[in-house]
Parts: C-alpha cells; structure tokens; sequence
C-alpha cells in the first residue's frame, strides 16, 4: 500500500528535479553563455570560472536539484515496475535511459571535463593567445553537448509530464 501511495509522490519530485534541471540547462542555452560569448577571452574565462565554481563548491540547492533528479528518477523508474501498465512502463523507462545517457552521462564525460580544465587556468598569467586558444578549446564544445543536454531533459520532463497525465 504504501509504495502505491509513495510513487505518484516520487514521480512528480523526479518531474519537479528534473525540469528544474532543465531549466538551468535552457539557461545557460539561451541566457548565460550568449551573454558572455561578448566578452573578451580572459574576461569569458574568469566569468565561467566564477559560475562554474559556485557549482564546483558543493551549492546545496543544486546538488540537491543535480542529484536529486538522478535518484528520484531511478527511484520512480524502479516502483513504477509495479505501478504502470506496459505503455507508462515503457515511457518512464525511456525518460530515466535518455536522462541518464544524454544528459548525465555527458555532464560527467564531456562537460565537466571542459569546466575543470577552465578551472585550472589562471587567467591574469596567460598570455592573450592562450586565452584564445583555452576559449577556442573549450566554448565550441561545451556549448554544443549542452544544446544536447537541454533537449534531451526537455524530452525527458516532457515524458515525466505526460507519465503524470497517464495516471
């Protein structure tokens, strides 16, 4: 009784966390790194280098949204195996593979590989040419994965969402 009861509230938390995780992905899609891409390269370095480390120095709410999302989605994806029927079934093992595979996988394998590297320059002793060559090494790629993250977490919550309706 009590896992029938607790799974519609787990799965409206893992739809909650991951469409919060969306929304930061959108943001800096279509806000954030548009709006430093003006910036000079040392000035473009310093600014991620200052986001990057509020997220790099454990914020609570975002690890709470980051990790939360990925274990109540696990969670929800597990009970929802003696909850839904085999379409509902189907959609929310989709949404927890594509979450997992296209946006946290390359989060962990592309993105915060970037990140760290940026984090390891010093910007005021690199030459302007190193700075240009960090940008170039870095900017193209991370914003195109997180273009990839942003839709595919558009997909998944859009999946969590009509999962809510199908119940």
């Amino acid at each position: 009784m009590l896992t029938t009861t607790f799974f519609p509230i787990l799965l409206i938390l893992a739809t909650m966390f991951c469409a919060l995780t969306t929304g930061l992905l959108f943001t800096f899609a279509v806000v954030t790194m548009p709006g430093i891409k003006s910036l000079n390269d040392g000035e473009f370095i310093r600014a991620f280098q200052v986001m990057d480390g509020v997220i790099q120095n454990n914020h609570p709410l975002f690890i709470l949204v980051w990790l939360g999302s990925v274990l109540a989605l696990l969670l929800t994806a597990v009970l929802g195996f003696g909850q839904l029927d085999m379409t509902g079934k189907a959609i929310l093992l989709m949404a927890a593979a594509l979450y997992l595979f296209g946006v946290q996988l390359p989060t962990g394998v592309i993105n915060v590989p970037l990140n760290n590297q940026l984090q390891t320059l010093n910007v005021d002793k690199l030459p302007p040419a190193a700075q240009a060559t960090a940008r170039r090494n870095f900017e193209p790629r991370w914003n195109q994965w997180n273009r990839i993250r942003t839709a595919v977490a558009t997909l998944v919550t859009t999946l969590l969402i009509l999962l809510l309706f199908l119940l």
